[in-house]
């Protein structure tokens, strides 16, 4: 759960290559981000397992495009506010992932696998490990879909984000591509 490191990369390599049953994920957040990007202690960039060096994103990135991590997740740990408005060491470890998780996927994926790819690090991934079946758009498949629109550029802020903790270290940025509407089970349960 959460590889942070080139080390643990190696590891489950190395596993699966002598045949141990073993999976792992990497969150959104840690294929982007490196321990610099803390800057002066920014508490929205505490997160668990911490961020690490540059090569150990490149690590995870590259783990992730070759197989060696099955999924990619959001780790969405949303925080409140007063978690958060203290001196670093004493701020709340986590940050929301949910709402950011595709257009990190996507941009993550843009330049290693594509579209396709990236989509199947947060589906085809995820369910595998979990053992359910692959997703599917064939007829009579449980209609469990995300509609989004891949061009749109969007400035994570506060008011921008659902989720009811509103830190993330992805505030003041700008991303792109936005969830429009969520079906689950044939039934919409988000529209944006």
């Amino acid at each position: 759960c959460r590889l942070s490191t080139a080390d643990a990369v190696e590891m489950i390599r190395r596993a699966k290559q002598e045949g141990i049953a073993v999976t792992c994920d990497v969150t959104s957040h840690h294929v982007h981000l490196t321990e610099m990007d803390i800057g002066f202690f920014d508490a929205h960039h505490r997160l668990t397992p911490p961020l690490r060096s540059a090569r150990d994103r490149d690590a995870l990135a590259r783990g992730l495009a070759d197989g060696t991590i099955d999924a990619l997740c959001s780790d969405h740990t949303p925080v409140d506010e007063d978690g958060k408005t203290v001196p670093f060491a004493e701020a709340e470890s986590g940050a929301s992932g949910l709402e950011t998780l595709l257009p990190l996927a996507l941009k993550w994926g843009a330049d290693r696998l594509g579209l396709a790819g990236a989509l199947r690090s947060v589906t085809v991934g995820p369910a595998r490990v979990l053992g359910l079946p692959e997703p599917s758009l064939s007829v009579g498949a449980v209609a469990d879909l995300c509609v989004f629109d891949p061009t749109e550029r969007w400035l994570v802020e506060r008011a921008s984000l659902r989720s009811q903790g509103k830190n993330t270290p992805w505030l003041r940025r700008e991303i792109q591509s936005r969830v429009v509407t969520t079906i689950v089970d044939g039934r919409i349960v988000y529209t944006g």
